[in-house]
């Protein structure tokens, strides 16, 4: 499990990398809860470019960060799915509750 980020302009943008699956979804979620308290930003982008792999922890890790930012009232966006994660996304109706944006399928 890798994270960066960066902050430009109100925007964070997280990236995420490798599998997300139970082993690594709670440091996923205290990483980005603690960037998006610390930036305040008014929108939150998870770039999944390098993510090969999710499961229903992936979709905790997005649901948890989609509430951080409801909570500043900001909003959060997906980015660079492969097909794996976007797949668990639709059956989950996370695409219904988050915006995706350039889907790598």
């Amino acid at each position: 499990m890798q994270l960066t980020s960066f902050l430009q302009e109100g925007r964070l943008t997280v990236a995420l990398t490798g599998e997300i699956d139970h082993h690594c979804a709670k440091t996923y979620i205290s990483a980005i809860t603690a960037k998006i308290e610390a930036y305040m930003p008014s929108i939150c982008v998870l770039d999944f470019r390098d993510v090969s792999f999710v499961d229903s922890s992936g979709v905790a890790v997005v649901i948890n960060a989609l509430r951080a930012m409801t909570q500043i009232e900001g909003r959060l966006e997906l980015t660079g799915l492969k097909e794996q994660p976007m797949r668990v996304f639709r059956t989950s109706g996370v695409d219904k509750l988050v915006s995706i944006k350039e889907a790598v399928i």
